[in-house]
């Protein structure tokens, strides 16, 4: 199959604690696909996809990280990302707790100007909630704000 061709290409980068449903963000958006059954993965499993805006074609490169302690992303896959998604799951305050760490490592490697996306995961057991919608927007309300 012939490569597509593309006018940019956007690394992004999925961070967050093991098991808050960073592989699954990046099926459902690259393959369309939930995978109930996934396990964690160890170092950096990338996907792919061809997004179009306003008239230009966008290659977007999601690399999905581990989020174990002893398979944490090396310094080097910041490299030419231009994104990162904090990811945490609702159900699991640590979790949430646990997304300033990660933004700290973010404003180490990251580079300047990085857009940084807070995603609060698993919405759909809301009844198992332990971190508000409201605490959620607060810390997201201060990415714009440290740096």
């Amino acid at each position: 199959m012939a490569d597509v061709l593309y006018d940019y290409r956007w690394k992004v980068i999925l961070l967050g604690d093991s098991t808050v449903g960073k592989s699954n963000l990046a099926s459902q958006f690259a393959q369309s696909e939930f995978q109930p059954d996934s396990k964690p993965t160890i170092g950096v499993k990338p996907a792919n996809k061809i997004v179009q805006c306003n008239s230009k074609t966008i290659k977007l490169n999601i690399w999905d990280t581990a989020g174990l302690e002893k398979y944490r992303a090396p310094v080097r896959y910041y490299d030419d990302a231009v994104a990162v998604m904090l990811v945490y799951d609702i159900t699991k305050r640590q979790s949430f707790e646990n997304a300033a760490r990660w933004l700290g490592e973010v404003r180490k490697h990251g580079e300047p100007g990085i857009v940084i996306m807070l995603v609060g995961n698993k919405t759909d057991l809301e009844g198992r909630r332990s971190v508000t919608t409201e605490e959620g927007k607060k810390f997201a309300g201060k990415l714009i704000y440290l740096g």
